[in-house]
């Protein structure tokens, strides 16, 4: 049965016949010449591919490239989508403070002759917003600025893959003009506070978003308009309004072509070309005034700027503008720079701004100062120590004692210029106090339930030793008892400090805290003097002087002393307002009597160079060991104010050991640092007396007459000593010896029968008992052999307490030396 066998080839075309050679391979079962098995070829029997040899085996199939391709497209694709779709458009408000910062105006508290405050400084950004930019921008300078930036603006989507690509490319070959952000990222980037000026991917891309976003959210006009009202243009400007007015006086509306395409042109860089211009240099602000021209012309060529110009005609018909010289208004020169500079330290100590955040916050600052009494402090210091050396320092601090504002000051003569000196003598001159202290530990006696009719040891202390202090005198002949308002006027020293023994320095210290001396002040004193601090080693100031005679100004109650009254928002809106709480201090009737024993020393003690010939005064006489320090300190009842001298020499230090001086500076140059020295003649009832005097005569011009309240004479009677027999009334000898022979300058208890030292307007007489023209009549060396002429020279009989040699009623211990910047307490 041959015709049914099988034929099976022996030369392959079975499921193992691979390796035959031969033609293209049958559709059938053949010999091995026919060809190698079923198919098209590269397939066996079975359908499976053929197994690829060597390094193709390792290339996937491309099928699984273009799949895989597609996945990994579509993942990323859809992660932008989701993030994209999850980056929220800001909110218009939610500005960056940078975007909307601008300055910050201080004002005095007087106002001007229509009412308003008057303007002391003006500090920070400049800006100034634009509500419309149809009517206010005109379209010469949006196309400038479009031109200069972004000259798709009108057209593109937010974006700009071309810029990005042409920014790439001009930043690689060096002709870097135009950047590749458009104006919509721009003004996101630097409007809204969610997009930070980082450079990285994030940023980036979130900010692409968003600018994406406010393309389709925003009108064109809307974005130009938030971007010329944030970008910067140089010399602190931001804005195109703001850069308008500094750069050419004009507004953005005036603008003509050539002026916005400087303006425009300026964007790129600002702070270098202020740079460059500043050094003369403007090849770099008219490179890129070219470049907007060309621009302008190339992108709109038939367009018509002001003046009937075709912008296709403005390279060539465009002239770089006349800019305006910069002004340089510097608020800082003269004394202003003290005012601002205490309204800065007072809103970061107590408010903590910043002078960056005050800078840049809109802040509308009403400070306490009136312009007019600041000068009347300026020319009360300056024309009362005309002829002094430079050397001899003088400040002068005036307070409301109903609310604690400063109302003026005198802290130094120009806070900057040839010799600038920023050290403010009224508010940070440490010095001691002398007998200005006492009225302190007065206020302490009369607290503790004392009355001014106590008797009080006028000759030694009770007891004769204090604990921890050196002996204290008066170097007076007094009375071995006197009362407490006889040793406030004549400033006794055994008195005071027997007074503070009886009291304990706890109380007085109480008193001095209450009305503002710091704590720390006090406790160092006392542990470094014991009860010399009652009669004068404390440290203060003439701020700290006049704010604290307040207690007594306003019926024992004391107000923070302050320089800002208020701060308001830029939209009016309060921000800030006046601390209007107080700290009882003493009671009424312990004020009361405190100025009763007060306006003793003026009336009939040390201090009657300073009485005013309309109302009455109340105050207290300084000077200290070897004539350092030198005050005088008093009020009426709407305001208190102190004055301070003291004089430092310029000395160059090796260790501890003076090597070289220099005499007759007022400003110590590098190397060489302050060393205080004595005043020489000038004591409290002096120079610091005449310079209160002419501040509050003007201070007070036209100011109601207010009285002081009575007396309470309230208290009892505390008798240190045995009442003494009666004796001659003494004479006052605080500070200053006497030109006559009754304790008076000119024999009728007043400087010249007018209320002036001379009757001529002059501190001065023609002879002034002896001393000459350069004699004051409150001075020791004026107690010569001179007789009443009727020239405002006193008639300088014997005085039984004063004999001419007399030196002032001071604290025994020294004033603390060196720099007047210094704080250090003095050694016992």
């Amino acid at each position: 049965m041959a015709g049914a066998e099988t034929v099976v080839s022996r030369e392959g075309g079975g499921r193992r016949g691979r390796r035959a050679s031969g033609g293209r391979g049958g559709r059938g079962a053949g010999d091995g010449s026919a060809g190698r098995g079923p198919g098209r070829g590269g397939f066996d029997d079975d359908g499976e591919p053929p197994r690829k040899r060597g390094w193709k085996r390792f290339l996937p199939n491309w099928k699984i490239v273009m799949a895989g391709f597609v996945v990994l497209a579509a993942g990323v694709f859809g992660m932008i989508a989701v993030a994209y779709a999850n980056t929220p458009l800001p909110d218009e408000n939610s500005a960056k403070e940078t975007a909307t910062s601008q300055g910050s105006t201080i004002y005095y508290a007087s106002k001007d002759a229509k009412g308003k405050p008057e303007v002391l400084a003006k500090l920070g950004t400049k800006r100034i917003k634009l509500e419309n930019l149809k009517q206010d921008v005109p379209e010469v300078v949006q196309d400038a600025v479009i031109a200069a930036e972004n000259d798709t603006f009108r057209e593109d989507s937010g974006i700009s893959l071309s810029g990005m690509v042409r920014s790439l490319w001009n930043t690689a070959s060096g002709k870097q003009v135009q950047g590749a952000s458009t104006i919509t990222q721009q003004m996101a980037r630097g409007y809204f506070n969610n997009l930070s000026n980082e450079r990285s991917i994030t940023r980036k891309i979130k900010e692409i978003f968003i600018a994406v976003k406010l393309d389709k959210e925003w009108s064109k006009d809307k974005v130009l308009l938030y971007y010329l009202n944030i970008v910067p243009f140089g010399r602190n400007t931001y804005g195109i309004e703001a850069a308008s007015r500094e750069f050419f006086g004009k507004k953005t509306k005036d603008l003509n072509a050539a002026e916005a395409a400087y303006l425009a042109g300026r964007i790129q860089q600002p702070g270098n070309f202020d740079l460059q211009e500043g050094k003369g240099d403007r090849s770099g602000t008219e490179f890129r005034f070219n470049y907007v021209l060309k621009q302008m012309a190339k992108i709109w060529p038939q367009k018509v700027a002001p003046g009937n110009v075709k912008y296709a005609d403005l390279p060539t018909t465009a002239k770089f503008p006349k800019i305006k010289k910069q002004s340089f208004k510097n608020y800082y020169s003269g004394f202003r720079g003290y005012m601002i500079n205490a309204v800065m330290n007072e809103l970061q100590q107590r408010n903590g701004l910043k002078q960056a955040d005050i800078e840049t916050g809109g802040y509308k600052i009403y400070t306490t100062f009136d312009k007019k009494l600041m000068q009347a402090a300026a020319d009360a210091v300056q024309n009362n120590t005309t002829g002094l050396s430079p050397e001899i320092h003088a400040s002068l601090a005036a307070v409301d004692p109903r609310n604690g504002r400063v109302i003026a000051f005198y802290g130094g003569k120009n806070y900057l210029g040839k010799h600038p000196d920023q050290f403010n003598d009224a508010f940070d001159a440490h010095k001691q106090a002398a007998s200005a202290f006492k009225p302190y530990v007065l206020a302490a006696w009369l607290e503790a339930g004392y009355s001014l009719n106590s008797y009080v040891p006028g000759n030694e202390t009770v007891p004769k030793v204090l604990p921890g202090t050196t002996k204290v005198t008066n170097e007076e002949r007094m009375p071995s008892g006197i009362t407490v308002t006889s040793a406030t006027a004549h400033s006794i020293n055994t008195a005071y400090a027997s007074m503070a023994y009886k009291l304990g320095l706890d109380k007085v210290k109480q008193i001095a805290e209450g009305a503002g001396i710091p704590k720390d002040e006090l406790d160092r004193d006392e542990t470094a003097h014991k009860y010399l601090l009652s009669i004068g080693t404390a440290i203060v100031t003439p701020l700290e002087q006049a704010a604290g005679y307040s207690i007594f100004a306003n019926e024992g109650k004391h107000y923070k002393t302050h320089v800002v009254q208020k701060v308001d928002k830029v939209d009016g809106t309060p921000f800030i307002p006046e601390d209007t709480t107080f700290t009882r201090v003493i009671s009424p009737t312990s004020a009361a009597d405190a100025i009763e024993a007060l306006q003793a020393v003026v009336k009939e003690g040390t201090g009657r160079g300073a009485a005013l010939p309309d109302r009455p005064v109340a105050g207290k006489t300084g000077t200290n060991s070897e004539n350092k320090e030198a005050w005088f300190v008093g009020f009426t009842p709407q305001l208190s104010t102190g004055v301070g001298m003291y004089r430092e020499e310029c000395v160059r230090m090796k260790g501890n050991k003076v090597v070289k001086k220099l005499n007759g500076r007022e400003i110590c140059p590098n190397g060489y640092v302050g060393s205080e020295i004595s005043l020489g003649n000038i004591q409290g009832a002096t120079y610091p007396s005449r310079i209160w005097r002419a501040f509050m005569m003007e201070a007070m011009k036209g100011q109601p007459v207010q009285q002081f309240p009575e007396p309470a004479n309230a208290g009892t009677p505390m008798n240190i000593v045995e009442k003494p027999a009666p004796s001659p009334t003494p004479t006052p000898t605080d500070d200053t010896g006497f030109p006559n022979g009754n304790g008076d300058p000119n024999g009728n208890g007043d400087p010249n029968g007018n209320g002036d030292p001379n009757g001529n307007g002059d501190p001065n007489g023609d002879n002034n008992g002896g001393g000459g023209d350069n004699c004051l009549p409150w001075d020791d060396a004026c107690n010569g052999n001179g007789n009443g002429n009727g020239h405002g020279n006193g008639n300088s009989g014997d005085d039984p307490l004063n004999q001419g040699s007399v030196q002032a009623s001071t604290p025994p211990s020294p004033t603390p030396s060196g720099s007047r910047r210094s704080t250090a307490t003095p050694s016992p």
